[in-house]
Formats: C-alpha cells, structure tokens, sequence
C-alpha cells in the first residue's frame, strides 16, 4: 500500500469514528427532534431515525436512550388508549436541553470550521 492510500484509509477512519460519535454516540439529539413534532413510540422512534437522518441504531440502544431520558426528565410516556403501545413526548425541559444543545453545537462548528473552506 502506498503512503498515500495509506494516508487516505487513516483519513477514513477519522471521518468515520466522527461519524459514529455524532450519529450512534448522540442518538439522543436524533430522538428529541423527532418527538419535537408529535409523541412516537420506541420502534417507530427506530424507524424514523433511520430514514430521516440516515444511520440505524441497535433496537436495545434507542430503548436504553429513551429510558435515559424519560429518568433525567427530558421525555414522558404515556399509554394509548387504543392499543398497547407506549407513546413518548418530548417535556419542557427536554426543549430546552435541544436548544443547549444547538447551541453549543452552532458554536462548536463556528470555532472548528471557521477557516476550512
């Protein structure tokens, strides 16, 4: 292998460990903006991650996240009147957490791209 395709699969490798940190690593972020526009249930949560953003998370992660976040208070769950299903929605302070988070993120992207063209 050449000292370039070398250089390239180590570039590949940085890009793809970023893309894993912020897609599967922040699948939280991913499933409060979902809940932003209407109350979901787990596996729909699941689906809907996968063709909205385009990453598919493990059906154990989503449901350890939304536990996670039902117990820090950032979602509830309510049960359907018509079926077994558990809906969840996002609260108020789940609201505030996303816009903690953009942000920080808006700021975190201005200071780390600010020269990369």
């Amino acid at each position: 292998m050449s000292q370039a395709d070398e250089t390239s699969e180590k570039q590949s490798r940085a890009v793809e460990r970023l893309v894993n940190k912020l897609t599967k690593e922040m699948l939280w972020i991913y499933i409060l903006r979902l809940l932003q526009e209407r109350p979901h249930y787990g596996y729909e949560i699941k689906e809907l991650v996968t063709k909205r953003f385009g990453f598919s998370p493990a059906t154990v992660s989503g449901y350890a996240i939304i536990y996670r976040l039902q117990r820090d208070g950032l979602i509830q769950s309510q049960e359907s009147s018509e079926s077994t299903r558990k809906y969840y929605e996002i609260t108020d302070r789940g609201s505030e957490a996303m816009k903690l988070a953009k942000e920080f993120i808006s700021s975190t992207m201005m200071k780390v791209f600010d020269i990369t063209e």
